[in-house]
């Protein structure tokens, strides 16, 4: 058998080092979900302990994979409506082993029929009422179940795998869940796993095809050109000859600058001009055969190409001690290049062509785009079938390591505030700033990251689009993004707006304020979404009292309720409802300002709001916050105010003017 998928479902990628002894390597489940349904995440509860038994032994998959889980929500009503799918593109014309790991890990499911749930492969019921707790006699003990898919017709074809809850045993719980994947390909008859060869586009000479092939002509129009093409090739080949003898005696005596074309890694589709988005198929579209890269070979104006020889000398090979973590896309590395300047590198999975258009997007994004707030792309590498992107490298990670289940220590109020301004100048030149309208699509704390001096830069855009037309209000298309952070109206309608951004932002707000996960099953229902939970609690106005608690006591009561409605108002159910990034941008801007005349004001003593009486409490320590200096060297006023910044920022409901701390609005373009 061979190894087509290791899945650790729910759950960050295993490196071989923690594998049960085996040394195998679990990827992340997510970039093999279908659409948007994600489900939801969860890790097992401190009271259950993973017991493996003599029919699973230890070796069959490592601690790590049962002791995380994806199930599909806690809404019946939603559950009963969808199947939680996978799709893992497979060879055609092979059998093949699947082994779906199990454990129920959180508390209450503990007895039969509680959780039921049916299995379909290829859209085939491969289970009907799976019952995890039946399976494994108990809460906290592994079972896995292997089934064989057939699978026909020719080429790469996809395997589902999908799950969906069993209302004929009518369980407790409309849900399903699953732990971990395992695929394997099975040898046919003839004792073969080789799959069919890939398919890339022919190798042709670009003057060439520019000038025997052109669309749209028949056969007959073809020939007399193919004719005249002929002769004029033997004239040339002639002149040729005539001139060898001087060209050899010039070559002696000219010294050449620099490579010849062709000797260098990356072949001749380094030096020709093909565009990204390019749709001519000349051999610098075509898969090099000194590179053996997956993707079209990208234009030199697209950032530092760098060697797959260069990316391992600066990883270490690839040092698992390196390694900062593992996205959808692969793992990333911290790197030295050069005269020892720091870098992050993100590998992709060699072994798949996923990523291929998100590695492409990103590149063609961040090449086009310079500001202090959105993170700078250095370079790529496309050598080897390899898809690797380098990055500035950020020194404090993302914003959700400082925010929960971290050993980090918590970020005090104004530097969490400074962060979501950074933030938000990001997102607000994105859609402004340049030539045209881009929708980051995956905005969320995980794609925040902060630099040496917690300066934050918007990160990962291989989700990102274009916005739309002038003449049009959206794009069509196809829903991707991360639940909790998904802008409901675009799932319902797949119509995206820059508003789908707004409120993506709008749920990191509030993950900022509470300082919890933007899902957790594990609260009650109306808790379990912070968007839906954290709108309710500040219409209520009971929105203190979800706070997190380390900042109870440092937030300004009018910084508070102006941060309060900006978020609420960024997490509208509607679009036209929210204001545009430049408005949120404004709104925390002079959040800021109030929040540093209280502290001015009152002496480094803030009055407390949570208890409902006024308690002077002393400010939280302002260790890495940026100061005023940095925070004005961020941008630089070279054009003015547009129109609609000018409505926005002309006069503050409260009656005050912005001030110079609204730069961005000044310089929409920023750097």
């Amino acid at each position: 058998m061979q190894t087509m998928y290791r899945l650790n479902v729910g759950g960050q990628a295993i490196s071989p080092s923690t594998d049960s002894g085996l040394f195998r390597s679990w990827a992340d489940d997510s970039p093999y979900i279908y659409g948007a349904a994600f489900g939801v995440t969860y890790s097992a509860d401190p009271n259950v302990t993973i017991q493996y038994s003599a029919g699973v032994p230890e070796y069959i998959a490592p601690m790590n994979v049962y002791s995380t889980a994806r199930s599909m929500g806690p809404d019946p009503r939603v559950n009963i409506n969808y199947n939680l799918t996978w799709i893992l593109p497979v060879d055609a014309g092979f059998y093949y082993l699947a082994r779906l790991h199990f454990c129920e890990i959180q508390y209450p499911i503990t007895k039969v029929n509680q959780r039921v749930f049916d299995i379909y492969l290829n859209n085939q019921t491969a289970q009907a009422g799976a019952d995890v707790i039946a399976w494994s006699n108990g809460i906290g003990n592994p079972v896995y179940e292997d089934y064989v898919v057939v699978t026909s017709g020719s080429g790469i074809v996809d395997l589902w795998l999908a799950l969906h809850p069993d209302p004929k045993t009518k369980p407790q719980y409309y849900d399903s869940i699953l732990n971990g994947i395992e695929v394997y390909k099975m040898q046919d008859p003839e004792n073969n796993l080789a799959g069919p060869n890939p398919d890339f586009p022919p190798q042709q000479d670009v003057e060439l095809d520019r000038i025997l092939v052109k669309s749209g002509e028949s056969k007959s129009s073809k020939a007399p050109v193919i004719v005249g093409g002929v002769f004029g090739a033997v004239a040339l080949v002639v002149i040729g000859c005539l001139g060898f003898a001087f060209s050899r005696r010039r070559r002696r005596t000219k010294m050449m600058k620099g490579k010849e074309v062709g000797t260098s890694g990356g072949g001749l589709s380094a030096w020709l001009p093909v565009s990204l988005y390019g749709n001519s198929h000349s051999s610098g579209s075509a898969k090099s055969n000194t590179t053996g890269s997956f993707v079209p070979s990208l234009a030199s104006n697209l950032g530092r190409h760098f060697s797959f020889a260069e990316i391992k000398a600066a990883t270490n090979e690839f040092d698992e001690t390196l390694l900062l973590g593992v996205g959808g896309f692969g793992k990333v590395y911290k790197g030295e290049i050069d005269d020892g300047t720091n870098v992050a590198i993100k590998r992709g999975n060699p072994m798949s062509g996923q990523g291929i258009h998100e590695f492409q997007t990103e590149i063609e994004m961040l090449s086009k785009l310079r500001h202090r707030h959105l993170v700078s792309l250095i370079g790529y590498c496309e050598e080897n079938n390899e898809m690797i992107l380098v990055y500035d490298y950020m020194a404090h990670g993302t914003l959700r390591e400082h925010l929960y289940k971290t050993n980090n220590p918590p970020l005090p109020w104004r530097q969490r505030l400074e962060i979501c301004i950074g933030a938000a100048r990001g997102l607000h030149y994105l859609h402004t700033g340049a030539k045209y309208t881009i929708i980051h699509r995956d905005v969320k704390t995980t794609n925040i990251l902060l630099d040496e001096k917690w300066v934050a830069k918007v990160s990962d855009f291989g989700l990102s689009k274009t916005g739309p037309d002038l003449n049009k209000t959206h794009v069509s298309t196809v829903v991707k993004g991360s639940f909790g952070y998904l802008d409901p109206e675009y799932f319902r309608r797949q119509q995206l707006t820059d508003k789908s951004d707004v409120y993506s932002f709008g749920v990191v707000l509030f993950e900022v304020l509470c300082a919890r996960p933007v899902l957790n099953p594990n609260l009650a229902k109306e808790e379990v979404s912070l968007a839906e939970w954290a709108r309710h609690c500040q219409r209520k106005g009971i929105l203190d009292q979800i706070v997190d608690p380390y900042l109870k006591g440092t937030i300004a009561p009018e910084c508070f309720k102006k941060f309060a409605e900006t978020a609420e108002k960024c997490v509208s159910d509607n679009g036209v409802d929210r204001p545009p990034m430049g408005d949120v941008l404004w709104n925390l801007e002079f959040a800021l300002q109030l929040q540093e005349s209280a502290e001015e004001s009152n002496g480094g003593l803030l009055m407390g709001f949570s208890d409902g009486e006024a308690t002077p409490l002393m400010l939280a320590g302002k260790k890495g916050v940026m100061d005023e200096s940095e925070m004005e060297s961020s941008s630089v006023t070279t054009t003015t105010m547009t129109t609609s910044s000018m409505s926005v920022g002309s006069q503050d409901s409260d009656g005050l003017t912005p001030s110079v701390v609204f730069s961005q609005i000044m310089n929409p373009k920023g750097r």
